[in-house]
C-alpha cells in the first residue's frame, strides 16, 4: 500500500507539468481511489487472480494494455512481473524506464559493519527519475495538494461535525520491529486524549488490530476506532481532513503525506534515511530510536530482519516525546 501512495505526488506533479499527456495507472483494483480525481489519469485493474494471473496473464496484460495506444511504459515497482511487461513494451519498440530502488546503497546503510550512513535519495526522487529517462522532468518542489474531501453520509455519521482538531493514529506496521510498544503507545493516546479539543481516529484493519485497537480506544469519548467499520474510500476521506497523523513507517504515512496532511513518523528498526520518509514532511517530524544505545540502527530497510537485542529500541522514544510534538505541531 505504501509503495502505490508514494507514487501519487509524482504523478499529480507529472500531470500538473505536462498537462497534455494522459496517465494510465497499472495496479490491484484496490488501490482505485488513490489516483481517482487526478487530472489525466485513467486506472487499469489488473487482474492478478484471474484474466493476468502467470506468465501467458502478463501475455494477455500486455495485449490489453495495447489497446490503449501507450506511447512509453514506466515501470515505478521493478519487480518480476512488471519486468516482463517492460520488456514486452521494449521488444515492440516503446520507450521504457525502471526505477532503480537503489539496493547496492540500501545493504550498506543496514549492514552490521562498516556501515554507510547517509541519507539516500527517496523514493519519490527515484519516480521522478524514471519519467527525466522518458523524456518528462518532473520537479517535485512546491507540490499542490487535492481540497480536503467531502465526507460520505457513513462516515460522517462516525465522525460528527469537524468542531476540533482531528488526529489520525495507526500504530501498526507489517512487521513487529516497525511497531511501536502497545503499552507505551495507550500512553500517548491516553495523553493526547485528555485535550478534549482534539478527537483521535485509529486506524487498522484484521481481526487481532481490530481488538487491540477498539481496547486502546476503550473508555475515551474523543478516540474512536475506524478499524473494520469504514471502506478505504471512507478512510481516504477522512484522512485528507486530518490535522495530523501519527503512523509507524507504513502505508498510513504515506497516504496521509499524499493529502498534504502533516505526517509524525516513528521510526525502529528502519530509518528515514533508506528513503522512505512520507512526502513533503519536515526531518523533524521522523521521530527515530536512539542510535547511541543501538548503534547497530538502521538494521532493515523493510523491517522484515530481526537482529538480536534490538527488538526493544523504539522505547528509546519517550511517550512524552511524542505527545509533545504533536502538540506543537497542532499549535
Amino acid at each position: 500500500m505504501g509503495d502505490v501512495a508514494m507514487t501519487v505526488p509524482v504523478i499529480r506533479a507529472f500531470v500538473k507539468q505536462y498537462p497534455e499527456v494522459s496517465i494510465t495507472v497499472i495496479s490491484r483494483p484496490f488501490f482505485k481511489p488513490f489516483f481517482q480525481g487526478i487530472p489525466e489519469v485513467s486506472f487499469f485493474a489488473f487482474d492478478s487472480k484471474g484474466r493476468h494471473k502467470g506468465f501467458f496473464g502478463l501475455l494477455r496484460l500486455f495485449q490489453d494494455l495495447q489497446q490503449l495506444h501507450i506511447d512509453a511504459f514506466a515501470d515505478l515497482h521493478n519487480v518480476l512481473r512488471s519486468k516482463i511487461v517492460k520488456t514486452l513494451f521494449a521488444l515492440s519498440g516503446k520507450k521504457t524506464a525502471s526505477v532503480d530502488k537503489g539496493r547496492a546503497e540500501k545493504k550498506a546503510l543496514t549492514r552490521a559493519e562498516n556501515k554507510i550512513f547517509k541519507p539516500l535519495p527517496t523514493m519519490f526522487e527515484r519516480h521522478a527519475i524514471v519519467f527525466n529517462k522518458l523524456g518528462f522532468i518532473v520537479d517535485l518542489k512546491n507540490p499542490i495538494f487535492p481540497e480536503k474531501s467531502k465526507l460520505d453520509i457513513a462516515i460522517s455519521h462516525i465522525t460528527v461535525e469537524k468542531k476540533d482538531k482531528w488526529i489520525g493514529i495507526a500504530p501498526f506496521a507489517q512487521y513487529e520491529s516497525k511497531v511501536y510498544p502497545l503499552d507505551l503507545m495507550e500512553q500517548v493516546i491516553a495523553g493526547l486524549a485528555s485535550n478534549q479539543t482534539c478527537k483521535i481516529f485509529l486506524f487498522g484493519g484484521g481481526n487481532k488490530e481490530i481488538e487491540i485497537l477498539a481496547q486502546l480506544a476503550k473508555d475515551k469519548e474523543n478516540v474512536i476506532s475506524l478499524a473494520g467499520s469504514v471502506k478505504l474510500q471512507q478512510e481516504l476521506q477522512l484522512i485528507s481532513n486530518l490535522d495530523l497523523m501519527l503512523s509507524m513507517d507504513s502505508g498510513n504515512a504515506h497516504i496521509a503525506a499524499m493529502f498534504g496532511v502533516k505526517v509524525i513518523t516513528l521510526w525502529g528498526a528502519t530509518h528515514p534515511f533508506a528513503g522512505f520518509a512520507p512526502f513533503n514532511q519536515p526531518v523533524s517530524n521522523a521521530l527515530v530510536s536512539d542510535r547511541e544505545q543501538f548503534p547497530m540502527l538502521p538494521t532493515s530497510v523493510y523491517g522484515n530482519k530481526k537482529v538480536t537485542g534490538y527488538s526493544e529500541v523504539m522505547r528509546t522514544i519517550l511517550p512524552e516525546t511524542i505527545i509533545d510534538k504533536i502538540k506543537k505541531e497542532l499549535d
